[in-house]
Parts: structure tokens; sequence; C-alpha cells
């Protein structure tokens, strides 16, 4: 058995002016903004949260399934998706609409500008789990707001417990609506910025959202992860770095290791164990979706970095 994700496919066009924004900004007049940056460095990487989850979970040998909903222009992704042997039944191509997708644009100082059109992702809802077959595990990730509300209450009625996973789309829903999702989901994971927004908006500490779901995951990026549950908190140590060079898809291919371990019955030490190792793999390549390893490598880097056997 396998997990169900349910979450974006988009592009990142990532562009770089090789200068500082500011410098170039006339300050008094920010009400009437008119400005162009020349950029004379581009790259195009595949994305969303979807996507890179998957990704992976298919180096430490799954089988995903990814549900999504994408655009005119996901032909290039496809291929790629083919390429690296996913089944794609469940990604449903939208007319007229654009696959998500990301602009962003980076200074000399790391500023950024992002601009993000979503696309094909306002169509998620179009998609229905009941059309999926043989997973044992769902994730609700950041996607269309329909498609995450239907999404999670489609698990809920089949009997499919599930990760609730807001990430940025977190703004979309107020308290009482979060407070559904936790009604729902098994495991809720947030970084730790998205669980302070969670305890904001519904008033919850962080032990009294554990206490309504099996676990609560937080991640704190080089200062490691938490993991409350069963009435304690479990400690997750990071994973030193050789050389950090890019954090964009750390959180996804950490929840790939969360996914990984429940679907496995691994016990929840370990679990965070691989998740920590896996964001540690990624943030070593840039991009979400071109770091490579197999679960010989895990198995290896885990007793490096953990002096025990995975």
């Amino acid at each position: 058995m396998t997990a169900l994700i349910c979450g974006s496919l988009a592009y990142d066009t990532i562009m770089v002016f090789p200068d500082q924004f500011d410098k170039h900004i006339l300050k008094d007049k920010l009400s009437s903004l008119n400005v162009a940056f020349l950029a004379p460095e581009m790259r195009r990487e595949f994305g969303g949260c979807a996507g890179n989850i998957a990704y992976n979970l298919k180096m430490l040998g799954e089988n995903p399934l990814i549900m999504a909903t994408v655009g005119m222009d996901f032909s290039p992704y496809s291929t790629r998706m083919r390429d690296l042997g996913y089944d794609q039944e469940h990604i449903k191509v939208i007319d007229n609409q654009y696959t998500a997708q990301a602009f962003i644009t980076t200074d000399a100082a790391e500023n950024q500008i992002t601009t993000f059109h979503p696309g094909a992702m306002n169509f998620s809802h179009n998609n229905h789990i009941e059309g999926a077959q043989n997973f044992s595990l769902g994730i609700v990730a950041p996607d269309g707001r329909q498609g995450m509300i239907q999404h999670a209450r489609e698990f809920y009625e089949n009997g499919i417990p599930y990760i609730f996973d807001p990430g940025q789309g977190l703004p979309m829903f107020s308290g009482i609506e979060i407070m559904d999702f936790f009604a729902t989901a098994k495991y809720v994971a947030a970084n730790d910025y998205e669980a302070k927004m969670l305890s904001e908006k519904t008033g919850k500490s962080m032990e009294e959202i554990a206490s309504l779901v099996e676990a609560l995951i937080v991640t704190n990026g080089e200062y490691g992860s938490a993991i409350y549950t069963g009435g304690e908190c479990i400690e997750i140590p990071p994973v030193k770095v050789n050389e950090p060079i890019d954090p964009t898809g750390c959180g996804d291919a950490y929840r790939a290791g969360l996914i990984f371990g429940i679907i496995n019955n691994l016990e929840w030490q370990k679990i965070g164990k691989l998740s920590s190792l896996l964001g540690a793999i990624k943030i070593e390549s840039q991009g979400p979706q071109n770091h490579i390893f197999n679960l010989d490598k895990i198995q290896k880097s885990y007793m490096d970095a953990f002096n025990e056997e995975f």
C-alpha cells in the first residue's frame, strides 16, 4: 500500500538580478511603482508540493499516487513524470488554464520578489479521492482552497487516515475551518511559523492541538523538529549539512519521510530522524527535485548522522 498525495504540481521560474533591488527603487515613488529588472540568469524547476513529496517518496522505493489539477502547458512535466515512472492516472488537465507557477526574482542580497499564479490548482475540487485505489494514507497539502476542504472530508468519510499540511495555504482558512481539519485529520504537519499561526487562529496551544490528533509535527529548519504525540514531545535533532544551497522543497522532503515512516509502521523517533535526514539531503541541491538518493544511501547517511541503523 502507498499514499495518495493531494496537492499542487507547479513550475518555478527563478530569475537572478545581479544587483540589489533597493538601489533601483525610488522610495518616494512606491505608491506608483513602475520598475523593470534585467535578469540575465534564469532557470525553470519542476515543483509543487505534491510533486516534491512524490519525488522523494519515489527514491525511497514507494510508488506514490498524485492527485492534482494541471493546465494546458503540463506536457514537459508529464514527460518527466513518465520518464521517472510515476502513475499519472489522478492528474487532471484543465483546459484553458495554466499549470500553477511561481515567478521568482532574486537579487544579489538574496531578497526575493515572487508572483504566484494558481491557475489549474484552483480547480483541484474536480478530483475526488473515491477514484483512487490501493493506498492506506493520504495527505492534504497546499492546493486550491475548495479542493483541500473537499479532499479532507472525503478521506475522513472513506475511513482513510490523512496528514493535514496547510503550508502556504494556511491564510485561506479561518480558525473554525482549521478546527474542522483537526477533527478529521490523524496527523498535522507544519513549520514553526505555520504552527504559531495555527495556534493563533484556533486559540489552541501546541499541546492542545496535539491532543486532537495522533501526532503534531513541527519543523524548525536548522534547529531540528518536534513531534508531539501520546502526551509527550519528541525532539528530533537536525542533521549536519556540509553546504546548504537551497531550502526550496526541504519541507516537502521532510513530509516524504513522515509518509514513508507511517505507512511502514516505524516508531516516531525513527520517522523524525529519517525526515530530518531527507531535508538535509535536499538542501544541498539547487531546486526542489534535483537531489538524488536511494535506500542504500539513506541507510549509510542515517548511520553517519545518528550512529544507529535505519
